[in-house]
């Protein structure tokens, strides 16, 4: 998927290297269309389908004539300059990299925005771990399937939007930023979020990427579902990972299933108790119910994990129609860290499609 990027700007030296950097750089990432006229540009963005303007602060741009999908920002000289006219700004004289990072959050904000970024949009997947029954390890899961992959050199990163969770039970690395940085960014609309990203992510000594837990709890409950899937189609766009690994509480609030739908998969925890086995058994049978008035199934994509599994007291869940990927069994007296590294080691994260 190419994002097609217009840019206008009357210095033509500037658009022709630019162009030239963005083309050697990101050949895969953009489809570019440049303009030193006014007119010629904003007549371009209905009929070529542009997904993002950029125009030097040189001209007046009138945003009510942008298509809707249109993201859109101005081109300044200075790196101090947040906005003009309610409009973001790009400093044009910094690193390509930059201005691509800024590009792709100006692009994944509006997409979101206008019509639901979906998060299975390209090679980066994106894999939820849940669970309908609680205290049976879909955290320890989740974290093990990213070191998982994180040992095959696949860059992975690890987001935990628990309201209680925290990256840091599994994830240890320096740095000063957290999760409560980002979600400041994504309140304050004139962040640039890929930049932030960026900044404050810190990658543990095994691979895995991931932002440290809140300095309170309570940021968390800020998050809500729109700004979680930005955040997420803004790591995806940033072609930084091969797959992020999201750990995220379950229930039935719509927003919550509408970022489960927009997932390559979703795995639920079990360990095989009865208890366990009844709150699977219920949620797979209203989830049943909203799937048949969806567009998007669910179901379809959703897969059972056991952990903490007995030969003795666990039995599989039965009347649900989900793919068993596997399962691990209890390790008694074991750290949280011992049994992530016997846990990384299984192949049944391999079998996540």
């Amino acid at each position: 998927m190419k994002i097609k990027l217009a840019l206008l700007d009357s210095d033509l030296n500037y658009l022709s290297r630019i162009v030239s950097a963005f083309n050697t750089k990101y050949p895969e990432k953009f489809e570019i269309y440049s303009f030193t006229k006014y007119e010629n540009a904003m007549s371009e963005l209905e009929s070529s389908h542009i997904d993002v303007l950029v125009a030097s602060d040189y001209f007046d741009v009138d945003v009510s004539r942008l298509p809707k999908r249109c993201g859109f920002a101005y081109f300044v000289d200075s790196s101090d300059i947040d906005s003009i006219n309610n409009q973001r700004a790009i400093c044009k004289f910094q690193k390509a990299d930059l201005i691509y990072r800024q590009i792709l959050s100006i692009y994944s904000e509006n997409a979101s925005a206008v019509s639901g970024l979906k998060l299975t949009d390209d090679s980066c997947k994106v894999i939820a771990f849940t669970s309908p029954s609680g205290g049976v390890g879909s955290s320890v899961m989740a974290a093990s399937c990213a070191l998982h992959f994180a040992a095959q050199s696949k860059k992975t990163l690890y987001l935990n939007f628990e309201k209680l969770g925290s990256s840091d039970l599994y994830f240890n690395a320096e740095g000063q930023f957290d999760i409560s940085d980002i979600i400041f960014a994504l309140k304050s609309k004139n962040s640039n979020l890929a930049m932030k990203m960026e900044s404050c992510v810190k990658q543990d000594s095994r691979g895995v990427y991931f932002f440290s837990k809140p300095k309170v709890a309570l940021d968390m409950l800020e998050l809500g579902t729109d700004e979680i899937i930005r955040l997420v189609a803004d790591a995806k766009l940033s072609g930084n990972y091969s797959y992020i690994i999201l750990d995220i509480d379950f229930d039935m609030d719509p927003g919550l299933i509408n970022i489960l739908r927009q997932t390559n998969a979703v795995i639920w925890t079990g360990d095989g108790s009865e208890i366990s086995n009844l709150k699977i058994k219920s949620a797979y049978d209203a989830l049943t119910i909203l799937d048949g008035n969806a567009d998007s199934q669910l179901l379809n994509r959703t897969m059972l994990i056991y952990n903490k599994f007995s030969n003795k007291s666990s039995t599989a869940v039965q009347g649900v129609d989900l793919k068993n990927i596997g399962g691990a069994p209890r390790y008694e007296h074991a750290t949280t860290a011992q049994i992530l590294e016997q846990l990384m080691t299984m192949d049944m994260f391999d079998k996540i499609d």
